[in-house]
């Protein structure tokens, strides 16, 4: 680290000014991340599907009736609509938008506004979620398995999401020692780890 007065470092150049490669510049994320953000984006897609589909047909979700855990109940009461909007049709269109940025090839694309629209998703998501836990535990007093189980694939995206932040936010090498580029249109560079 540079003392007090000393010039900063310029980009791609290490503290005696030698040249750094592309892969200590560039932050892997592993292979597994993108499928995991895909297959979880398509499990929202279906469990939000499946309490769509009940909301829109008056079925009740297959699931207890009675006592704490009661999906009737939840599903049913003045809590499952938002602004005049079903909860369910919220979800479906929350997770179609989340498999559409959580499309593999698209965890290479080096723009930061992805990084940020992915990262905004999330903690839109997260943030429901615990309105929706607070109305189910302390107004309808009850548990919906089934919203639980969005909810629990809602946390772990967003724990994939905010985990692989630095990584997609960091700035892309582009070849030159000189200089970086700030959102590339995609990133050769950006290797995913097998781990």
């Amino acid at each position: 680290m540079p003392g007090p007065g000393a010039e900063p470092m310029a980009p791609g150049k290490d503290a005696d000014n030698e040249s750094i490669s592309a892969d200590t510049l560039v932050r892997r994320v592993p292979i597994w991340v993108p499928w995991l953000a895909f297959a979880l984006s398509l499990l929202g897609v279906g469990l939000s599907s499946y309490l769509t589909y009940d909301h829109f047909t008056g079925a009740l979700p297959v699931c207890s009736d009675k006592g704490f855990v009661n999906c009737a109940a939840v599903t049913t009461s003045p809590e499952s609509y938002f602004l005049g909007i079903p909860v369910a049709v919220m979800g479906l269109a929350f997770y179609v938008a989340m498999t559409v940025v959580n499309i593999t090839p698209l965890w290479k694309v080096r723009a930061r506004w992805l990084a940020w629209l992915r990262i905004l998703m999330a903690l839109s998501g997260i943030g429901f979620v615990f309105h929706l836990l607070w109305a189910e535990l302390f107004d309808v007093k009850a548990l919906c398995l089934w919203c639980t189980g969005v909810h629990i694939t809602t946390f772990i995206l967003f724990i994939v999401v905010m985990v692989t932040a630095p990584a997609m936010l960091a700035p892309s090498y582009d070849g030159d020692d000189s200089e970086f580029q700030d959102g590339a249109l995609e990133d050769p560079d950006l290797d995913f780890e097998d781990a």
